[in-house]
């Protein structure tokens, strides 16, 4: 059976197991397109694995995964789930430290063109435009010159999610963000999340729980690799059972 249409992501009983640990365990979840979820859950629920297997890093065992109603993904790997339009923000922000915030953005939108040649690359009208598109979104135009290595670990997200958003992927997957941020920090990733969505699907792993409220959206809770319960924080927040394995803690 293919992936509803409507859907950007369509995951059905997918099973993976590791040396004999389940890893993932009978995990179906739905995003809509320009949807934005949390999906949180105590250490070793699945979570990166669910999303080594949405990106192609992973096989899954058995089950389903489409995008975009038809696309089998598990016949796909990063390249070309990348290809597709589906981004991965890692928890631990990957930017090029020596080259400036602008230089940055420019080589994102380069792509294919590599390192090398995307510096020597001249940028055209529209690409600048996008440039500074992308800098007052991610609130780094003031910043636009110097070294992304001096940036302070909030704003390297932001970066990477402006670096990421330079490549115009239908769907950003995006891996604890608010982790090692000032509470300031915190709050303006969460505006610029919600900016994304409508545009853009997006999922966002995380443990800080007032950064799950300020997301303002769906969440679903994964225990030992399938879904324990979703809907509003104040939904989940009230289940007895998510309360013991997760929030009790």
């Amino acid at each position: 059976m293919k992936g509803m249409k409507g859907t950007q992501l369509y995951l059905n009983d997918v099973h993976r197991s590791f040396d004999g640990y389940k890893a993932i365990n009978g995990l179906s979840l739905v995003i809509a397109q320009g949807e934005m979820r949390a999906v949180v859950g105590p250490n070793g629920a699945g979570k990166t694995t669910m999303l080594d297997i949405i990106t192609g890093k992973t096989k899954p065992d058995s089950g389903e995964v489409f995008w975009d109603g038809d696309v089998d993904l598990t016949r796909i790997d990063e390249a070309g789930s990348a290809r597709l339009g589906i981004g991965r923000k890692f928890q631990k922000p990957t930017v090029f430290e020596t080259l400036t915030v602008e230089d940055n953005v420019m080589l994102s939108l380069a792509g294919a063109r590599g390192v090398a040649a995307g510096l020597f690359h001249r940028t055209s009208r529209a690409q600048a435009a996008r440039i500074d598109e992308l800098l007052e979104l991610v609130r780094l135009a003031e910043a636009r010159r110097r070294l992304a290595g001096a940036l302070s670990h909030g704003q390297k997200q932001w970066l990477e999610i402006g670096m990421l958003l330079a490549q115009d992927p239908q769907l950003l997957l995006v891996d604890e963000p608010a982790a090692g941020m000032t509470d300031a920090e915190t709050m303006r990733t969460a505006e610029l999340l919600r900016s994304l969505a409508g545009k853009h699907s997006v999922v966002v792993i995380e443990h800080d729980m007032e950064f799950v409220r300020a997301l303002d959206c769906k969440v679903t809770v994964l225990h030992r690799g399938a879904v324990l319960a979703e809907g509003s924080l104040d939904h989940i927040s009230a289940n007895p059972e998510v309360v013991e394995v997760y929030l009790g803690r």
